[in-house]
């Protein structure tokens, strides 16, 4: 992850930069978390960009780290930075080009604003693999109404940029999205009292920020305790690491 402030002090910006369509595995999970911990409350910050390095914002999280040895582990690092997203003391804003699947897709939604390019393409495949996304279960109901959500949590649909913003899920396209980003930030954030919009953010967000804390812990325990406790769970992991075909037993 490059970490660097800008805009004299206003804008934070994180950029997602590992190699193979950064995937979102413990490495970078841990930068991420750290660079919110030790960045976010700089006092004159107004606003946190998200974009990324290369063709595509993130496959996703690492299915090695949701198998059985690890995916306590991979849930409690990654729930953390998805709480640590969605509480930010400003706005949040990401910018997505090319893939934006699973563990990106989540990690898009907990912000406030998302700039998407032409070529954008978004989807949680998780149940492909036998297994469900949790942050998503929360997160994607919250942003676009619960039956918008459903279709992409249940289908595994993967969706252009315009029906995306037709869903409600994104706010804007264009052929420069991070250039949109920043001019929304410079038109309507960085003007602001930073101390002022911190307090607004709270206004706006507290109540759903404590809401999705209660409910992933929740769905923590049926991830770990019912879910990973099946045996099409972890069939549906290992076939996608071995490229076959999931056998279903349905049990």
């Amino acid at each position: 992850v490059r970490i660097w402030v800008e805009r004299e002090g206003r804008l934070l910006r994180l950029r997602l930069a590992r190699p193979t369509a950064n995937v979102l595995d413990a490495r970078m999970v841990a930068a991420l978390n750290e660079a919110f911990a030790r960045h976010a409350d700089i006092a004159a910050l107004t606003g946190i960009l998200i974009d990324h390095d290369g063709p595509h914002f993130s496959f996703g999280a690492s299915v090695e780290e949701h198998l059985p040895a690890r995916c306590a582990e991979m849930l409690k690092s990654f729930h953390a930075l998805i709480l640590r997203v969605a509480g930010a003391p400003v706005p949040v804003l990401t910018v997505v080009r090319g893939q934006c699947l699973g563990g990106g897709l989540e990690l898009a939604a907990a912000g406030s604003r998302i700039f998407v390019g032409r070529d954008a393409r978004l989807g949680q495949p998780e149940i492909l693999l036998g297994v469900f996304a949790p942050a998503a279960s929360v997160l994607l109901p919250m942003r676009m109404g619960r039956a918008r959500a459903e279709d992409l949590l249940f289908s595994c649909r993967v969706v252009g940029a315009d029906e995306a913003v037709s869903m409600g899920f994104v706010d804007a396209v264009a052929d420069d999205p991070e250039a949109v980003a920043l001019d929304w930030f410079d038109q309507y954030l960085a003007p602001r009292s930073a101390s002022s919009l911190r307090f607004a953010v709270n206004a706006a967000r507290g109540s759903a920020v404590a809401e999705l804390a209660a409910r992933l812990t929740h769905l923590e325990r049926l991830y770990l305790d019912g879910l990973m406790a099946t045996r099409d769970a972890t069939e549906g992991l290992e076939a996608f690491l071995a490229k076959r075909p999931a056998r279903w037993e349905h049990r």
